[in-house]
């Protein structure tokens, strides 16, 4: 289960780009109705995929050719991941990314499988492959570094 108010508070105290992808979406639905309502509109359009990795090219074209308010986005990225099917679509990418040099954070409670055993086990892979595995509260306080920010 995701838990949702950490990871969205998450997004909007850290001023993150937040590029969605969907899963063959006229065969599976689009991005649940929790998230899109809680969490502030995507910096990028949602990219439909049939790739299990959400590194697809539109989204790295994306990545590569997006400003932010402070400049162009430097390289290598740190990426937060959440999504569902651990062991698949949230795996792949986290190796992907990491194949390019990202730092890869992979948010415990903003991941699952419909089979438990398969998340663990793709938790355990993906910190082996380089990727930090943590929550969404722990990672919401390493982005704000210090408690005096004004957010």
């Amino acid at each position: 289960m995701v838990r949702l108010p950490s990871y969205t508070t998450s997004l909007a105290l850290t001023h993150s780009t937040r590029p969605a992808t969907t899963q063959s979406a006229s065969r599976l639905g689009p991005i649940c109705s929790e998230l899109t309502s809680a969490i502030p509109s995507c910096t990028f359009p949602t990219i439909d995929k049939t790739a299990f990795s959400m590194l697809v090219p539109e989204l790295r074209d994306a990545l590569i050719n997006s400003n932010h308010e402070n400049g162009p986005y430097s390289h290598p990225y740190q990426i937060a991941i959440v999504g569902i099917e651990t062991h698949i679509c949230v795996t792949q990418t986290a190796l992907d990314l990491l194949a390019e040099g990202h730092r890869v954070y992979v948010l415990t409670d903003g991941v699952s499988s419909c089979h438990e055993g398969e998340r663990s086990v793709a938790l355990e892979r993906l910190r082996t492959e380089g990727a930090i595995i943590t929550t969404s509260e722990s990672f919401l306080y390493e982005c704000m570094g210090d408690a005096n920010i004004p957010e």
